[in-house]
């Protein structure tokens, strides 16, 4: 498989080492402002930067290459993208985390969530810390969970850092050197606390996962998240 790396930092290279032992070809290696052909590729891998995403996606849809991006902080075009790739009749994936695992932590996630909505007296906080050299905050994987929490909860929405208001979810986003990603959800009480969490111990969980996600969308045609990847029900 010909594949397209939009994005050629740390993750794109992890990626593409995971592609090459995979036995798959890198024909495309894009930074910000390189000009490229994408047609040369059978599928594009996007890890860019917020400002670059959509006019990443929108080129491979624009010419038939199945896409999937795990760049975030751009969503506020992600309904303008799967509009896109229903007109073009395209493939695309968009996935705040590609990791196996945390893929699997999203629906204890939900499940936890759906069990404690009618146990009274426990507090719902979050944490998520990443390198320091991470653009955004929250994490789009803290932002999923916070979401899984809220479609099954009485929670109305998440706030970085404290709370205003008792109905919202507080993240708390940290930033140390070399930490690759680590996610926590607490429901704290008077009498007990629970405690879910992942930790990545290095970026090769994400480059595989995305690499998968490449390999499964390459004949199909639609809008999929890791969950059809995964066949996780």
């Amino acid at each position: 498989m010909k594949i397209a790396l939009l994005g050629y930092g740390r993750m794109g290279k992890e990626i593409e080492k995971i592609a090459l032992s995979r036995g798959h070809e890198i024909v495309i290696r894009k930074d910000v402002d390189d000009i490229i052909d994408i047609t040369l590729a059978d599928v594009a891998i996007d890890f860019s930067v917020p400002n670059s995403a959509f006019n990443n996606i929108s080129n491979c849809l624009n010419n038939n290459v199945p896409v999937i991006s795990g760049t975030t902080g751009w969503l506020e075009k992600y309904e303008d993208a799967i509009a896109l790739c229903i007109e073009k009749k395209g493939a695309f994936i968009y996935a705040s985390n590609y990791s196996l695992g945390v893929n699997i932590f999203f629906e204890l996630n939900k499940q936890l969530a759906k069990m404690m909505k009618t146990i009274e007296g426990y507090n719902i906080s979050m944490e998520e810390i990443h390198h320091t050299k991470k653009l955004d905050a929250p994490s789009g994987t803290a932002i999923t969970l916070a979401e899984g929490i809220i479609e099954n909860t009485s929670k109305n929405s998440w706030e970085l850092g404290e709370v205003t208001s008792e109905e919202n979810i507080p993240i708390i986003a940290k930033r140390i050197s070399k930490v690759p990603g680590t996610h926590t959800v607490w429901y704290d009480s008077e009498v007990d606390s629970l405690e879910i969490k992942h930790t990545a111990h290095n970026r090769k969980g994400f480059a595989l996962g995305a690499v998968i996600a490449a390999e499964w969308i390459s004949d199909k045609t639609g809008v999929f998240s890791m969950k059809d990847v995964l066949n996780i029900d």
